[in-house]
Order: structure tokens, then C-alpha cells, then sequence
């Protein structure tokens, strides 16, 4: 039971993010929705949204240190997040008639499965070549402490 406790508390934190996340981009959308079509504002917020994002997962999901490449390279979790949520926004909004302010809330919820596997890929893939390089130095008998080859802390 530990065990599974233990891998499901990265999807836990990703989705306390993603909260905070959801609500930081729907007051953005809300706020560009009074001067700037729907979908044009759905956009913005999700872009302002992606950055608040990549700064908490960092932090608070994968307890990694921000970089330049990891900001790059995340959009690229929010894209597949961004062509399913708008799709869904789309077809809430146009075909079955829902409240353009209720549909953002929901196509965004139901993209989170997707956008946790491709951030995870991005964000920690970079933490586990670096592992791999400490335990083959460990195993040449070199000391390594708590800190990786470029600074930062090993995940806990």
C-alpha cells in the first residue's frame, strides 16, 4: 500500500498544482473574455497558465531546480494539453451548447492525465541520466553527496 501511496504522490502534487494552475489561467480567461473573443482569451490564460505551471512543478511536484532548457521544453507538455482542451472547449461551446465560462473548466480537467505523462517525461527525464552518471561513478568508488554534477538536489 506504501508503495503505491508513494508512486501516486507525484500525480497527487501535479494535480494541487494543476488546481492552483487552472484557477491562475480561468481568471486570466475571464478577465481577456470581457475585450477579446473566447477562444482568443481561452489561449492567453492557457499560456500564462503554462509558466505558472512549469514554476510549480519544479518546485513543488519534481523538486527540481528551474532551468532554461525545462522552460523551453515544457510548452511542449502543454501543447497535446492545448489541442485537446481547445478541441474540447469547441465542441462544449459550439456543438452541444455549453456556457462558454463552464467549458474552459471542464476540457482543462480532462486534458490533466495527458499533460502529467509529458511534463514528467520532460521535467525528470534530465534528474535520471544524472542519477545514472552518480551510480556509475559510485561504482567507480567515487564519493558522491546530495547534490547532482550541476548543482541541484537529488529528488526526495
Amino acid at each position: 500500500m506504501r508503495q503505491l501511496a508513494l508512486r501516486l504522490w507525484p500525480l497527487v502534487k501535479f494535480s494541487m498544482v494543476g488546481v492552483v494552475n487552472t484557477l491562475v489561467s480561468y481568471v486570466v480567461y475571464l478577465a481577456l473574455h470581457l475585450v477579446l473573443p473566447y477562444m482568443v482569451a481561452f489561449v492567453l490564460g492557457f499560456a500564462v497558465g503554462v509558466v505558472v505551471s512549469f514554476l510549480l512543478n519544479c518546485r513543488f511536484t519534481y523538486r527540481v531546480k528551474p532551468t532554461w532548457r525545462g522552460f523551453l521544453l515544457f510548452p511542449l507538455s502543454a501543447i497535446p494539453n492545448l489541442l485537446l482542451s481547445s478541441a474540447g472547449v469547441l465542441l462544449m461551446v459550439e456543438v452541444l451548447g455549453w456556457s462558454e465560462r463552464i467549458a474552459p473548466l471542464v476540457a482543462t480537467v480532462l486534458a490533466v492525465p495527458v499533460s502529467f505523462v509529458i511534463a514528467r517525461t520532460i521535467l525528470v527525464r534530465p534528474i535520471r541520466a544524472a542519477d545514472n552518471a552518480a551510480a556509475a561513478a559510485i561504482g567507480a568508488g567515487e564519493h558522491i553527496d546530495e547534490q547532482n554534477v550541476d548543482g541541484r538536489h537529488w529528488p526526495r
